[in-house]
């Protein structure tokens, strides 16, 4: 009975979810929703009115479809696919997140729950897209749309880039399930669909206006993303046949019969003392084991934006060292130049000195006389003003050298500043690396501790299983005791009669 109605609702491309507290009617059967459950009841069990009464559409619809939407925009059929596609998703997301705190492991492509969620995902990023206008009209891809969040966060240019280069995908459709698969594996899902749905003028341009992801609903959607933060999955995208034409849901995981309501409830009844303890330990281990989970992973986030800023550090200090270097090279350049040109003036000024003193010892003494006033004032005057000049000179030059010794020394200050910034930034960076490794060997011990946790439980479980058929299998012999000595009270009785 489930198995049929779930392939026909399987075939609806919309998805099956509805409304809470809503009912909708499927060939001789009503699906209501109990809690996260969908459940199917015969329309029989509801009493024979059509046998007692004519009928009339008002007896049909009390009878028959008392929730059941009457006004036109409650039976707008875009707005019941939009809302079978928030509830179905709903269940699929918790369906991921059970299975993966029953297993404790990471969940990988062959996961039945989570390739469910692919394709309810899918239904959602391409309700209510805009089809292509004419013959040479544009057509709207999903992929287009993906590729425009690397613009809104440069992040996503690296699963951008990474879905551009598969060798397996050939296919718009299957890059954009690629993209939605690296996604999920970074975490970073629920983002990027709260980016696109603040895009409202990107939204208009893809999307009609009853479309999902223009809608309030869309926001809904997006707390279910961000719920799946605490599952880890591990796909293999290269290996993914992403261009074909993706499976269906199977309903029959998310439908359930009133018989098996009862049995539920029957058993639950029995069991309900002793796993009651159980699920409470293992809710508070696993609460806690979460919040641990996810205090590491905020941690190791800002560790990481840390020590990127320190690298932008370091790398920017580099810079600046390798131009002052480049100045102290060309200021003592510029120093040795001038002790060079301070050595040849003083050499010339030594040779002019040594050409005067020869040509003074060659000249007669009588022709000295004569002209030593002429010589000795033209000598003197010639002497002041190249001592004036080479006076002026000098000074200029040593004025120089003086500013580029202060320029040398503010360097090498610099310089010796700049070393120890490094080094400091570097001992920062190695204790960073040591708190993150830290934090990833706690992580490793915590998921050991989680594995075992559950291994215990497990075991435990099934020892209360087994004690449970020992207890039904004890009852049944003292049922079977009791007839027995009831049957000889009543041959000893006849016997006493007789």
């Amino acid at each position: 009975m489930i198995e049929q109605v779930g392939n026909m609702m399987g075939s609806i491309s919309g998805g099956g979810g509805i409304p809470p507290n809503d009912t909708i009617y499927l060939c001789n059967f009503r699906v209501s929703v109990d809690g996260e459950w969908l459940c199917l009841k015969e329309l029989q069990e509801l009493g024979d009115f059509s046998n007692n009464f004519p009928p009339t559409p008002e007896l049909e619809k009390i009878t028959f479809y008392p929730n059941y939407p009457v006004g036109p925009r409650e039976r707008d059929p875009i707005l019941i696919e939009r809302s079978n596609l928030v509830n179905i998703s709903k269940l699929v997301v918790k369906e991921v997140i059970d299975s993966s705190m029953k297993f404790g492991r990471q969940l990988d492509s062959d996961h039945i729950p989570l390739q469910h969620f692919f394709i309810v995902l899918e239904h959602v990023l391409r309700h209510g897209i805009k089809p292509k206008k004419g013959l040479l009209g544009p057509k709207k891809e999903l992929w287009d749309l993906l590729q425009k969040v690397e613009v809104l966060d440069s992040e996503a240019q690296d699963i951008t880039a990474s879905v551009r280069d598969l060798p397996t995908v050939r296919t718009n459709i299957g890059r954009a399930r690629a993209w939605l698969r690296l996604a999920l594996m970074q975490k970073k899902l629920a983002d990027y669909f709260r980016l696109l749905v603040g895009q409202s003028d990107l939204l208009a341009e893809y999307y009609e206006a009853p479309a999902l992801l223009r809608s309030d609903e869309a926001n809904l959607i997006n707390a279910l993303l961000v719920s799946l933060n605490v599952v880890d999955c591990n796909l293999c995208v290269k290996e993914e046949d992403l261009d074909s034409q993706q499976g269906v849901i199977d309903f029959s995981l998310y439908l359930r019969s009133k018989r098996e309501i009862g049995d539920e409830e029957s058993s639950g009844s029995g069991s309900s003392l002793a796993g009651s303890t159980a699920a409470v330990n293992r809710d508070e281990n696993m609460t806690t084991v979460l919040d641990q989970k996810n205090y590491i992973e905020e941690l190791n986030r800002h560790l990481n934006a840390t020590v990127t800023s320190l690298q932008e550090k370091v790398e920017s200090l580099s810079t600046e060292n390798a131009l002052i270097k480049e100045d102290l090279t060309l200021s003592r350049d510029a120093v040795e130049k001038c002790q060079i040109e301070n050595k040849r003036l003083k050499a010339e000024l030594d040779r002019y000195r040594n050409i005067d003193r020869l040509a003074e010892e060659e000249i007669p003494q009588s022709v000295k006389e004569k002209r030593v006033s002429v010589v000795q004032s033209s000598y003197e005057s010639g002497m002041k003003e190249l001592s004036t000049e080479f006076r002026v000179r000098l000074q200029q030059e040593i004025c120089r050298r003086e500013e580029a010794e202060q320029m040398l020394e503010k360097q090498d200050t610099l310089k010796k500043e700049m070393d120890i910034n490094v080094k400091n930034l570097e001992e920062e960076v190695q204790e960073k690396q040591e708190v993150i490794d830290s934090l990833k060997g706690q992580l490793e011990d915590i998921k050991c501790i989680n594995l075992e946790m559950y291994t215990k439980l497990a075991e435990c479980e099934y020892e209360i299983s087994q004690k449970g058929e020992l207890v039904a299998k004890l009852e049944a012999k003292t049922k079977e005791i009791s007839t027995m000595l009831t049957n000889l009270n009543n041959v000893s009785s006849k016997c006493d009669k007789c």
